[in-house]
């Protein structure tokens, strides 16, 4: 598959498996699931086929590992940043001291006075790398990164998970435990 048709399909896939499954006729299962053989059929039904050989190469190609299958290969999920309620059965783990959030430069005076809110999504992301915040704080303009005290959120009571792609994932941040990095 080339490298446009890999972008194309992973968006789709996202759009349905993290935002909007109803459009496909889709009802996530616990965990995030849902059938891979279901997928495929309702993609085809709504005009986007997708080859299984397709969807295995989006799930070991997609440079941010954003799906996943189940042991069995016969489900598949988006491992993170949904907007619709899904309970991925993650389990609360201690952080790593800290943790970094990239976002554009526009957002930073907001940010700084209100936290971190995850807005549309059930979580606020965040990077256990400087270069990963970074990257995803270019994508929406000039990029800055915030340090995340995450092992003091952690000791005040917050819970942080990570998602199997690595992704830490949390609930809104008082802006007290956020620090531009300079």
């Amino acid at each position: 598959m080339d490298e446009r048709r890999l972008i194309r399909v992973s968006k789709y896939l996202s759009k349905h498996l993290r935002h909007q499954p109803e459009r496909l006729g889709l009802t996530l299962e616990p965990g995030g699931w849902v059938g891979v053989e279901q997928l495929l059929a309702a993609c085809a039904a709504n005009n986007v086929a997708i080859s299984l050989a397709e969807l295995h190469e989006v799930v070991e190609q997609n440079n941010k590992q954003r799906f996943g299958f189940d042991p069995t290969g016969q489900k598949i999920r988006a491992h993170q940043g949904h907007s619709v309620t899904v309970d991925l059965g993650l389990v609360a783990q201690q952080p790593p001291i800290i943790l970094y959030h990239g976002t554009a430069k526009h957002n930073l005076a907001i940010i700084l006075r209100d936290g971190l809110r995850p807005m549309q999504r059930q979580h606020v992301h965040l990077s256990r790398d400087r270069a990963t915040a970074l990257q995803v704080g270019a994508r929406h303009g000039q990029a800055v990164i915030l340090i995340v005290q995450a092992d003091e959120l952690f000791q005040a009571g917050q819970a942080f998970f990570c998602s199997d792609n690595g992704v830490w994932l949390t609930t809104a941040i008082d802006p007290a435990y956020l620090a531009l990095e300079r």
